[in-house]
């Protein structure tokens, strides 16, 4: 019988993630693509000066990540925005950090928000790999927006300034600092440790040590009871049970 043969191993190329950057600046389109075409996994297949370029060069390339400015001159991000999202998963790089235009981003299908001045690099490559899986990623003005109107959306009108007053009563009885009223607003929100931690830019290590702080100075055992307490729908100081 004659030997087999050895056939050498030969490991599997990894995928390059594919990125389209629009952006009306033509200062900030030449940073991201040196910025994102300098880590290893990621490669700028095009960019884009509005928004008909983007889809035209969305259609053409086929990228696995879009970057969406807001404001271009020609067709505008939010224009552009509902038939980009058919094609690729877009995420918002914006100057834009209006309430309303964050609201209308998301509801029109855009995987994540993020604006100029509220990230690192680290934080934007890991963004862009993360909204290629469908992880979203908020800067923390945006996550705040989107806070803001999910409470606005969960509640009667008649009882938002009550509600409010129940969470700057708690805030101050409980005496939760800066960021643990963060992680607290977005456990409210109903996001898991790890969608809080890609929003706040932070470990889910780091999530789970302000959780249990939290859950302390809140007297709570479970996410349900903390939440009650800090909305305003448990009085402070009264014990649950799980």
């Amino acid at each position: 019988m004659a030997p087999v043969p050895h056939v050498p191993h030969v490991s599997p190329v990894p995928h390059v993630l594919r990125v389209l950057v629009a952006d009306g600046n033509p200062v900030v389109r030449a940073g991201l693509a040196a910025l994102l075409g300098a880590a290893p996994d990621i490669e700028v297949v095009a960019a884009a000066a509005d928004g008909g370029e983007a889809l035209h060069l969305t259609r053409l390339h086929a990228p696995d990540v879009v970057l969406l400015e807001v404001r271009m001159r020609g067709v505008d991000g939010i224009s552009a925005l509902p038939h980009l999202v058919r094609l690729a998963p877009v995420l918002m790089l914006t100057y834009s950090q209006e309430a309303e235009i964050v609201r209308e981003a998301l509801l029109l299908g855009a995987g994540g928000y993020l604006i100029h001045g509220e990230f690192t690099p680290e934080h934007l490559l890991a963004a862009v790999r993360d909204v290629r899986l469908g992880r979203a990623h908020f800067s923390p003005t945006a996550a705040s927006a989107v806070l803001a109107e999910l409470r606005a959306s969960s509640q009667p009108q008649g009882n938002m300034a009550q509600s409010s007053e129940h969470h700057r009563l708690n805030r101050t009885e409980f005496g939760l600092s800066s960021r643990e009223e963060e992680v607290m607003d977005l456990i409210a929100a109903g996001m898991s440790n790890q969608q809080i931690a890609a929003t706040c830019f932070i470990s889910e290590k780091t999530v789970k040590n302000h959780i249990n702080r939290i859950f302390a100075k809140l007297r709570s055992a479970t996410r349900g009871e903390a939440m009650a307490r800090w909305l305003g729908t448990a009085r402070p100081g009264v014990t649950g049970h799980g």
